[in-house]
């Protein structure tokens, strides 16, 4: 039996769901909202649970063991066995042998919230509409005779398909439009999940080869099941954060997704690359976010995607085409022009972040003092966007003088302005007054790396130790009276900021420091998981138990650790 064949996960931390699909089984059904029970998840129009899945003809005194691999979910009593399979993106085949599953829906039926259960003339098909996700959920009966509630019921009445534990039963559960053409069940359920297993241990395998471990399988079904399929303002394959609740792809995590796939498959990570550059303003600007329905331009995000392609292009082999670059050069030339023309101050050198919002770091105390700042953290990730401009510009033909000169002056404002001689600060961008704090923010500047002066690259390493704790990087000291062990970018520990930190080390030749820190971020994410940030003191995960930034991370330091040599596990 191989590693793969003995993979599990808990549903309650991961959901159970299929590269392309916008649907999902898990126990997570809102934000921070869980169920004992397993729930039918859809993130069309949102994340929104639409049956409730009720063990039927189970002795009270034995709880149904869920078990979750790469291919099946199962629930198994002494008495039987229920089990789902993804027969593709949009359905989700379900049978059972002594072991039965009603299918709850809402009791709640208005004239805009709720389901409406009906019995479809043409094929007899038991339809659910859904006003939440606007979509419709077709069952199509393969075997067994379910037994219904609620079907035509208007106003407060129970809804359900009930499959019960006498006898064998199977039936494929859709998410359709308004119509669909009826769905070929002919495939066998043990086929389908053969079929996902070797889907998934091929992607496993593009990732990894033959140096998996747990750790790897499980960051890999992360990102994996995190995928879906273009749709809606999605226009190209994606991964989402999450299909929890953070089902979105924001507009900086999706680098370090790219950047996970980059070796594997360098279109697809050019994919998660540009997926918020389908929808670049003409200012230049990209939005906040992009999921199924609803793009969001109240705040952008941090400019990291120059370091972020100069990464793929490095992991690729350069294997981008001369169209690919052109497409990239053009999105990123407008995306830089939008942060010198219309995010700086009249008179001022450096561009500012008008919330903390806009720098990722929501909620960092380098914002306490006020929102609209100039921080170095952007004015450093600018130097590195300009440099890849005009490394693309150069090999495109195109004239550069325009980047050298930006670069040049920026590089300039940021030591000259925001280098006190000691350390970073921020400055409001209306008085010029700096903003105390001690946020692990104020150390990105050494994403510039090579491009530091010795003694400000000193400084950054002993005040980026300064932050260090058993797991990694902590956003807010440990000692520090605004540390939070819960407090978001105040105190715990994330993936993007120790990837950032880890990189500008390395190229800084900081690498003892830049070792410890994979090495402590990768033995805290095979501890806690890919929870979307943890509690730096504990190492416990913490919010999203799912997220696919975290598991991109761990699997590109892995990687990295595993070319130079170093553990990986």
């Amino acid at each position: 039996m191989t590693l793969l064949d003995q993979f599990a996960f808990d549903i309650g931390e991961i959901p159970f769901s299929l590269r392309g699909s916008w649907l999902d089984l898990s126990r997570v059904i809102g934000l921070h909202r869980s169920s004992p029970e397993v729930h039918l998840v859809t993130h069309t129009g949102g994340m929104h649970p639409i049956f409730r899945l009720v063990p039927v003809g189970v002795d009270g005194a034995e709880e149904p063991q869920v078990i979750a691999t790469a291919a099946t979910l199962s629930w198994r009593t002494g008495a039987g066995e229920a089990q789902a399979v993804f027969a593709s993106g949009r359905g989700i085949r379900f049978r059972g042998r002594g072991f039965g599953l009603r299918f709850v829906a809402g009791d709640q039926l208005t004239p805009f919230t709720g389901g409406y259960l009906f019995e479809d003339p043409v094929d007899g098909a038991l339809t659910l509409t859904s006003y939440e996700s606007g979509r419709r959920y077709r069952f199509t009966v393969v075997e067994g005779s379910p037994t219904t509630t609620g079907v035509g019921a208007l106003g407060q009445n129970s809804r359900s398909i009930e499959f019960g534990a006498e006898g064998a039963w199977e039936v494929l559960v859709e998410e359709i439009g308004a119509a669909a053409p009826r769905p070929d069940v002919s495939a066998r359920f043990d086929d389908l999940a053969a079929a996902r297993r070797q889907e998934f241990a091929q992607y496993l395998d593009g990732l990894h080869g033959a140096d998996i471990d747990d750790g790897a399988i499980k960051a890999a079904y992360v990102l994996w099941s995190a995928t879906v399929a273009p749709a809606g303002f999605v226009r190209r394959e994606a991964v989402l954060m999450s299909k929890h609740w953070m089902d979105k792809v924001w507009s900086w995590d999706h680098c370090f997704n790219a950047i996970a796939l980059a070796g594997a498959d360098p279109r697809a990570a050019l994919d998660q690359f540009l997926v918020p550059f389908d929808h670049q303003e003409a200012t230049g600007a990209i939005p906040d976010s992009v999921t199924h329905s609803e793009v969001l331009y109240n705040f952008v995000k941090p400019p990291i995607h120059g370091w972020a392609f100069a990464q793929l292009r490095r992991r690729t082999g350069d294997a981008y085409t001369e169209a690919e670059l052109t497409s990239v050069y053009e999105h990123l030339s407008a995306w830089t022009r939008f942060w010198l023309d219309h995010r700086r101050r009249p008179g001022h050198r450096l561009p500012y972040y008008q919330h903390g919002n806009d720098s990722g770091w929501d909620n960092s105390t380098t914002f306490d003092a006020g929102g609209v700042v100039e921080s170095p953290d952007l004015a450093s990730f600018l130097i590195l966007q300009l440099r890849e401009l005009h490394e693309l510009g150069r090999r495109l033909g195109r004239s550069t003088l325009e980047w050298e000169a930006a670069e040049g002056d920026l590089t300039a404002a940021l030591f000259e302005e925001l280098w006190t001689g000691e350390r970073f600060v921020a400055r409001l961008a209306t008085t010029g007054e700096a903003a105390p704090a001690n946020s692990l923010l104020n150390c990105l500047p050494i994403v510039l790396g090579e491009l530091l002066p010795r003694e400000i690259a000193d400084a950054l390493e002993r005040r980026i130790g300064e932050h260090l704790t058993a797991w990694g990087p902590a956003t807010e000291p440990v000692g520090s009276p605004e540390y939070e062990d819960d407090g978001y970018w105040r105190g715990p520990i994330w993936a993007p900021s120790t990837a950032l930190i880890e990189d500008g080390l390395r190229r800084a030749g900081r690498t003892i420091l830049a070792d410890e820190i994979s090495a402590r971020f990768r033995a805290l994410c095979e501890t806690s998981g890919f929870a979307e940030n943890f509690d730096a003191r504990t190492g416990a995960g913490l919010r999203d138990r799912a997220y696919s930034w975290t598991a991109a991370a761990y699997l590109t330091l892995r990687s990295d650790a595993a070319q130079r040599g170093g553990r990986t596990a």
